[in-house]
């Protein structure tokens, strides 16, 4: 559970709460990728768990060395792929680890900033500027495309949403050398505005709005979600695979009595 998560949880009713469930893996359906590194890099490595009577559940852990606390261990990512069966082989070497990529590097054939651009585009054009030309049409891909389709529509002619790209709140992004290319790991923020389109109307804040915005109707309100993806990035001149991603609310605000978007 995220700390948006707990804050979203303590603004519900207690009726409306759900129990809280501890994470647990079994380390023997985990295998851990742990990549060399250089004296003076950030340690981190990943962990790759599997669940279901036929391991049908996949999720990619990073777990990263505290920046400001050494020998503390925090995990920064986690995101769960859509089918298993799509995550690319993890090259080893003879001793049994596993090389870093520069998810920046110009070598693969989308570099982390490209991606981001690309997820990002899913959710404010439905992929129509740079999310399709950039990915693959996998399942991933094709879900952030349905959340702008369907929300931008949710107002009919009595409001507008819009998405937009946001500075990412973790910039970071982790890559894994693979027999293909890289596994990357990364994180991206978007914004969604919802805003009426006459006056008179107002928004009510949904239940899971109200750790933020309370329970007062606004014309318009400005979501902040914050959300981890996950690629296969092939070294040659092919389109990437998005393989997955999950978003959490981070913050909302009302954004004025303007109408206009």
């Amino acid at each position: 559970m995220s700390l948006a998560d707990i804050k979203q949880d303590e603004a519900l009713p207690q009726a409306d709460r759900e129990p809280y469930r501890p994470w647990s893996y079994d380390l023997a359906a985990t295998d851990l990728y742990i990549p060399r590194l250089k004296d003076g890099q950030q340690r981190w490595f990943a962990a790759v768990t599997r669940a279901g009577s036929q391991q049908q559940y996949a999720r990619v852990l990073i777990l990263a060395e505290s920046t400001k606390s050494k020998q503390q261990w925090e995990m920064v990512a986690t995101v769960d792929i859509d089918d298993p069966k799509q995550l690319p082989q993890i090259v080893l070497d003879n001793d049994g680890y596993a090389t870093a990529v520069d998810a920046a590097s110009q070598s693969l054939a989308a570099p982390v900033g490209v991606l981001r651009s690309a997820v990002t585009d899913n959710f404010a054009t439905g992929g129509e500027t740079t999310g399709k030309k950039v990915f693959n049409p996998s399942t991933a891909s094709q879900r952030q495309i349905k959340v702008h389709d369907e929300t931008t529509r949710k107002f009919g002619p009595r409001g507008t949403t819009r998405f937009a790209a946001a500075d990412p709140q973790f910039a970071d992004a982790y890559a894994l050398k693979t027999t293909s290319g890289a596994l990357v790991i990364f994180s991206h923020t978007h914004t969604q505005h919802d805003a009426v389109t006459a006056p008179g109307l107002g928004i009510v804040p949904e239940k899971q709005d109200r750790a933020w915005l309370g329970t007062s109707p606004s014309p318009a309100f400005t979501y902040t979600f914050t959300c981890s993806d996950i690629a296969a990035v092939p070294s040659t001149p092919e389109p990437p695979s998005l393989l997955g991603y999950g978003c959490r609310r981070t913050d909302a605000k009302a954004a004025g009595s303007s109408t206009s978007v």
